[in-house]
């Protein structure tokens, strides 16, 4: 069996193509876009500024339509007002601690709205404003409790003066701070009284001289104060003690001093002049004055003063 010979030329494997190595750096826009997004601005733009833009559009076309505005501030108004509404948020009733009638009823008078509201209708900011314009209220404490109670604590000021003025009387507090008015001193007969203007920005001096009156103070009368600088203090029988502007105190205690030593005060004296502590000044009552005149051989005096002139024939 003979066998056949194929003279066909074999065929060699082909060479596979040469590889193209590939160029590692970035093109030139890409750079610049990596360049750019390492910039904090950039960034900051694309990831906050973009969206936010966005939104602002989107929102400010919807809103562009009147009704859909509308709409909105009618869908709010209702949220808002079903929540104060609740339950929770009504305030029922209001208490009122350590105030008298008068200012319990100013208070109450002074509520925006009446009772019962929402919380969220009462400011108690501005109401506390507003009833410490009240001249008897020193402070307040107001809060809303559990349970729908408006509470308010009330601390009222203590009259310790009665001052007397051109507009009337007023009771003044340790401070000079006034509380009310009253018609008459009669009304407080307990109070010691104050008279002359800007005696009540001189209230905690006047306190501390009728404190150091001590022995004299069933005659006092009252303090007088001159040219807004300084006092005289009023007895009964007439008689006046002036002070200096300066260490009125003192000046009052060397008299009370004077008049245990040598009982001064229970003579004819009308008036003690204290304004020079170093040269104190005794004026003489008018009975003393004519005792001496006549001891003189001089004519006396009237209540006037003048001299009372001896009758023709007399």
């Amino acid at each position: 069996m003979s066998s056949v010979i194929d003279h066909r030329p074999s065929r060699q494997p082909s060479a596979p193509p040469p590889r193209i190595k590939r160029d590692p750096a970035p093109s030139r826009l890409k750079y610049r876009l990596e360049r750019m997004w390492l910039t904090p601005l950039y960034r900051r733009v694309v990831r906050v500024g973009l969206p936010a833009f966005l939104v602002a559009m989107t929102a400010g076309i919807w809103l562009a339509d009147e009704d859909r505005r509308a709409a909105l501030t009618d869908g709010i108004a209702g949220l808002v007002e079903k929540v104060q509404s609740r339950e929770a948020f009504q305030v029922k009733m209001m208490t009122i601690e350590g105030a008298s009638p008068a200012v319990d009823k100013a208070l109450r008078g002074m509520l925006p709205v009446d009772l019962p509201a929402s919380s969220f209708d009462i400011d108690l900011a501005a109401l506390r404003f507003q009833v410490l314009q009240l001249d008897a209220v020193e402070s307040i404490d107001l809060r809303i409790k559990p349970g729908g109670i408006l509470s308010a604590a009330v601390t009222e000021r203590e009259p310790v003066l009665l001052w007397r003025h051109a507009r009337g009387i007023d009771m003044l507090d340790a401070g000079g701070h006034r509380v009310a008015s009253v018609t008459s001193r009669e009304v407080r007969p307990n109070l010691p009284l104050i008279a002359g203007e800007g005696a009540d920005m001189a209230a905690e001096e006047a306190l501390a001289l009728i404190d150091a009156a001590g022995p004299i103070l069933p005659r006092l009368r009252g303090l007088v104060r001159k040219g807004e600088r300084r006092w005289d203090v009023v007895l009964d029988k007439g008689q006046q003690i002036m002070l200096p502007a300066e260490g009125a105190v003192t000046a009052l205690e060397a008299a009370i001093a004077m008049n245990r030593a040598q009982d001064m005060l229970g003579r004819d004296v009308s008036v003690v002049d204290l304004r020079d502590p170093s040269r104190p000044v005794v004026r003489l009552g008018l009975d003393a004055r004519n005792t001496i005149r006549l001891a003189r051989d001089m004519l006396p005096l009237g209540p006037d003063g003048k001299v009372i002139e001896k009758k023709k024939g007399g």
